[in-house]
């Protein structure tokens, strides 16, 4: 009876992760590198975390940190060449061409647009796991402090976010976040290349105080956007408001509490990106 209660136990879990897993995932994705199984991406977030949080700070405990000059300059330079190419594709593919701005369901088709776009959210999924090597940097530059809830927050949940739009909604109305991330990717790691360069481009960089507004902007539009759901049925999913809807409103809370604290009260002058300037 007990081997019996086990066999039926194992059969149901069984079950119930092909369905999660398989049954529900988008056929068109589901086969694509990482996102077959959660397994793979849970092991990349989990050893970031590790490294981040105990294994790289005790490597470096006694270490001198690392400048990586060249190194920060040139992964800055492509996370703004990928963020571009984000940007334009999300635009020319769906947003400026074919979608609504009201509601647009997901195409499951295997139409070479539909492809294009689904191969468009994939790309920014993996553009969030490079992303991850922003906080790998600060550990190897003994910039701990930058470490914050906030970075650490948006930098574990936008992959699984991404993963998760890659595998069951690759396209369709969340995708306008996507293409707004990246076009405030653009500014921002445009920003942090120059910083990378050293004292002689400072002077260059004068309008560092607006990417936080930017990007708590960039969740107002975001809630505005997915709010529409409220109102118009178009067929793509209205239960995703549940968890878009709160967590842009997390997101700009941590945004605008760390603007309000990276502020000096005298002089309002903002500080909020100097993490990522040249050690």
């Amino acid at each position: 009876m007990a081997r019996y209660n086990n066999d039926t136990a194992n059969t149901t879990i069984s079950s119930y992760y092909d369905f999660l897993f398989k049954d529900l995932a988008d056929p068109r994705t589901n086969d694509w590198f990482l996102i077959g199984s959660p397994w793979p991406g849970l092991t990349i977030i989990i050893s970031y975390l590790y490294f981040v949080l105990s294994w790289g700070p005790r490597f470096m405990e006694n270490r001198k940190p690392y400048t990586l000059t060249n190194i920060l300059i040139l992964y800055n330079f492509l996370q703004v060449l990928v963020s571009v190419w984000l940007f334009w594709e999300g635009l020319d593919s769906a947003w400026l061409t074919t979608y609504s701005w009201r509601c647009e369901p997901v195409d499951f088709s295997s139409t070479p647009q539909a492809i294009r776009i689904a191969r468009g959210v994939y790309i920014y999924f993996l553009a969030k796991l490079t992303e991850l090597l922003d906080t790998v940097f600060f550990v190897l530059r003994k910039k701990n402090n930058q470490i914050t809830f906030l970075h650490m927050y948006h930098h574990t949940v936008m992959p699984m976010i991404s993963w998760g739009c890659t595998k069951y909604y690759p396209g369709g109305h969340g995708t306008l976040i996507g293409v707004i991330n990246s076009f405030v990717h653009i500014i921002m790691y445009s920003y942090y290349m120059m910083a990378a360069m050293g004292p002689r481009f400072q002077k260059y960089l004068w309008w560092k105080k607006y990417i936080t507004t930017l990007q708590m902007a960039q969740f107002c539009l975001a809630f505005l956007h997915s709010f529409q759901l409220v109102f118009y049925d178009c067929g793509y999913p209205r239960w995703s408001l549940w968890f878009t809807l709160p967590n842009a409103v997390f997101f700009y809370y941590l945004f605008n509490d760390f603007y309000s604290k990276a502020y000096d009260g005298r002089t309002r002058k903002c500080k909020i990106v100097e993490d990522k300037k040249e050690s």
